[in-house]
């Protein structure tokens, strides 16, 4: 593995974890946070943004229109079902999600779960620099670099694996404070 390769690796560790605060409401309308609704279609879940058009047509409400007028009592069911913990209102051509302002006490329960994604996200990153470092002293076993360039390229893994994980820290605290945020 080169370290290009485990920064590319590190790269796209953070931004699923920008992914993942995405889907984390955060008192204002966003239509990021159905992303992980999984709508049970002819027998196969399938992502809600593939079934219907999802806005915001202001501030304080999400509305999802399906392609398919069938699949509104789905999408529905679905969105029921998920843990968004909103409720849909149907009128028989468009589902409605009204975003009602956020109680302190579920401000708080949100910015433990943008912990836990933090937290999984650093993993990630530290399961890459493992990899890195194991695929760095394979390359010393075998003779293919020096003891000095081994110990150079762990060094500069352990430099990326902290920038990276800084850098979902910094996500973090803006995620946490755009949740406090009234």
């Amino acid at each position: 593995m080169k370290l290009a390769d485990v920064e590319d690796h590190m790269q796209k560790a953070v931004e699923a974890t920008q992914r993942s605060f995405n889907t984390i409401r955060t008192g204002r309308a966003n239509t990021s946070i159905l992303d992980r609704v999984q709508v049970e279609y002819y027998g196969a879940p399938t992502p809600l943004k593939s079934l219907a058009n999802i806005s915001t047509p202001d501030a304080s409400t999400i509305t999802v229109q399906p392609f398919d007028r069938g699949s509104l009592s789905l999408i529905e069911k679905a969105i029921s079902l998920s843990d968004i913990g909103l409720t849909p209102n149907n009128d028989g051509s468009i589902i409605r999600l009204n975003i009602p302002p956020l109680t302190s006490d579920r401000r708080k329960e949100l910015v433990k779960v943008a912990a836990k994604y933090a937290e999984e996200g650093k993993v990630s990153i530290r399961n890459i620099r493992r990899d890195g470092v194991d695929s760095v002293r394979k390359q010393e076993k075998n003779g293919e670099i020096s003891e000095d360039e081994a110990r150079d390229l762990q060094d500069k893994i352990q430099k990326l694996t902290d920038k990276y994980a800084a850098k979902v820290e910094e996500l973090l605290a803006e995620k946490e404070k755009d949740i406090m945020t009234v």
